[in-house]
């Protein structure tokens, strides 16, 4: 099976060749075609920005809020699960 011959690999991620050739411009110039300029890759929208900090708070809450007894627990299943993950392969 050759993934190159099957569709599973070099698929059309919908874009045409003038969309393509337009990004490659862009790149060159440094800025989008209206002047604006580009957007980095590492920088987050606004929603995923709030969501991470969310998410940081809430796993500290959460721990602070548990019991030792119940934080054991959690760790011994987790601990279960692992060791079933490894012994299945």
């Amino acid at each position: 099976m050759n993934p190159w011959h099957d569709g599973l690999m070099g698929r059309d991620k919908g874009r045409d060749f003038f969309a393509v050739a337009r990004q490659v411009v862009e790149q060159a110039i440094g800025e989008q075609m209206d002047g604006s300029p580009l957007e980095k890759p590492g920088q987050k929208t606004p929603r995923a920005r709030a969501g991470s900090m969310g998410g940081k708070k809430g796993g500290m809450a959460r721990a602070a809020k548990l019991s030792s007894q119940m934080r054991s627990e959690i760790a011994r299943k987790a601990a279960r699960s692992r060791w079933a993950k490894d012994s299945k392969k």
